[in-house]
């Protein structure tokens, strides 16, 4: 199946693309597009991979939906267009990231600066329904993310994963803490920040850990 997505990642998930369930995932969200409003918009769904090449990935942040409200979600993880106002984790993110590392809060919560530095910014699902959170959970989304984590794991040594809650933390077990960096935490989310994510210094940590290996540090 010819899937729209970065070269090099296709090189890697190719075998995936092949596979009887993608075909069937490829069916529904057309069906989803075509019926109502869906997010991100479909030029969007790949773009976490599009914008981290993946001879540059050094880092994977996993979340778990795209936003579901009206331009917000723009294919990475916590991100959001310019000019939209930054959600409550990001928010989050954003001043533990300033606590961290004494980087100043940004204007814009658009995170391709982060992706096009190698971070992989991955949703567990990549669609969503309008206004209708986890409306694409159980579709066969979460099979191709954990292929992909799959093959992180499998072809990459020396990444920081950053697992932020359990979701995050049961996808990317897979990952060898042998020859990684795992990082865990609670989920930014307002409901859990104060529970161990605000001072977990992980930005800092991630960027000591690159330098030890010889890598350039990422710009948070």
């Amino acid at each position: 199946m010819d899937v729209r997505i970065a070269e090099d990642w296709k090189a890697v998930l190719k075998d995936e693309f092949e596979k009887p369930y993608f075909a069937q995932l490829v069916e529904f969200v057309k069906k989803e597009y075509s019926a109502g409003t869906v997010y991100p918009s479909g030029k969007n769904i790949f773009r976490a991979f599009d914008k981290c090449p993946f001879d540059k990935l050094k880092v994977v942040i996993i979340g778990q939906d795209p936003y579901h409200g009206p331009g917000q979600a723009n294919g990475l993880c916590f991100s959001v267009a310019q000019g939209v106002p930054f959600p409550p984790s990001l928010q989050n993110i954003f001043k533990e990231v300033n606590s961290d590392t004494g980087a100043p809060i940004p204007t814009s919560g658009e995170l391709d600066r982060w992706a096009e530095q190698g971070v992989l910014l991955l949703n567990s699902v990549l669609t969503v329904r309008a206004h209708q959170a986890a409306s694409h959970a159980g579709c066969g989304w979460e099979i191709f993310t954990d292929a992909v984590v799959r093959a992180v794991s499998e072809r990459k040594r020396g990444v920081v994963y950053m697992l932020w809650g359990s979701y995050a933390q049961r996808k990317g077990a897979i990952a060898n803490p042998q020859t990684n960096l795992i990082l865990k935490s609670v989920h930014p989310s307002p409901l859990s920040s104060y529970r161990g994510f605000f001072g977990s210094g992980h930005f800092s940590k991630a960027n000591a850990y690159l330098k030890s290996l010889g890598k350039s540090e990422i710009i948070w």
